[in-house]
């Protein structure tokens, strides 16, 4: 089943939900499609078997610490110049799936301990608390994808060089902590 999984998350970041063919990922996972069908059902089923393992496997990579949303900016950057294709499915289930709304609308709450680390950020001061920390959540995570493959300008890449990736993480850095940041971060940033 692994192989059929990496397979299926192979053609779905590539060629959309629409777009993915089950007979080529039989042939890339050495497979067949019967054993397919009788494992996931059908291809809409096995989108979200991989998209599902892929989110997962994000939200639990990419711990959010209300007292440094800073880094966590920086590690979702990191992870979609690492991993690409949690980009790519998630972009696909966006245009094919839920073109308004919540995207992870599954019946988990994914950003749950998110959205309470910002909460703890808040009480501590390290979050500005006047802004909704949906809202914080949101933000900092497009902020992240500036350079990931769904960027409008640059998707930056594995190639790319070090001090390009520096650059854009100090810049991430530094506008997420004037952004959301309290007053007093704010200030030392611009200082």
């Amino acid at each position: 089943m692994r192989r059929i999984l990496d397979a299926a998350s192979s053609e779905f970041a590539r060629f959309g939900i629409a777009g993915a063919r089950v007979d080529r990922i039989a042939a890339a996972s050495n497979s067949n499609k019967a054993q397919m069908y009788s494992y996931f059902g059908n291809k809409d089923a096995l989108f979200d078997a991989v998209y599902s393992e892929h989110i997962g496997w994000m939200v639990d990579s990419v711990p959010l610490r209300g007292d440094d949303l800073p880094r966590y900016a920086i590690e979702l950057y990191d992870t979609y110049l690492a991993r690409p294709e949690v980009v790519r499915l998630t972009t696909w289930a966006r245009l094919e799936r839920h073109p308004v709304g919540d995207l992870y609308d599954d019946g988990h709450d994914h950003n749950r301990e998110k959205i309470d680390a910002i909460r703890q950020g808040q009480r501590s001061g390290s979050i500005d608390g006047l802004l909704n920390p949906e809202d914080v959540l949101s933000l900092v995570t497009a902020m992240s994808m500036a350079w990931s493959p769904a960027s409008a300008l640059i998707a930056a890449g594995p190639a790319d060089a070090g001090e390009l990736h520096e650059r854009r993480r100090r810049a991430l850095a530094a506008t997420v902590r004037r952004a959301f940041g309290s007053e007093g971060d704010r200030l030392a940033v611009s200082d």
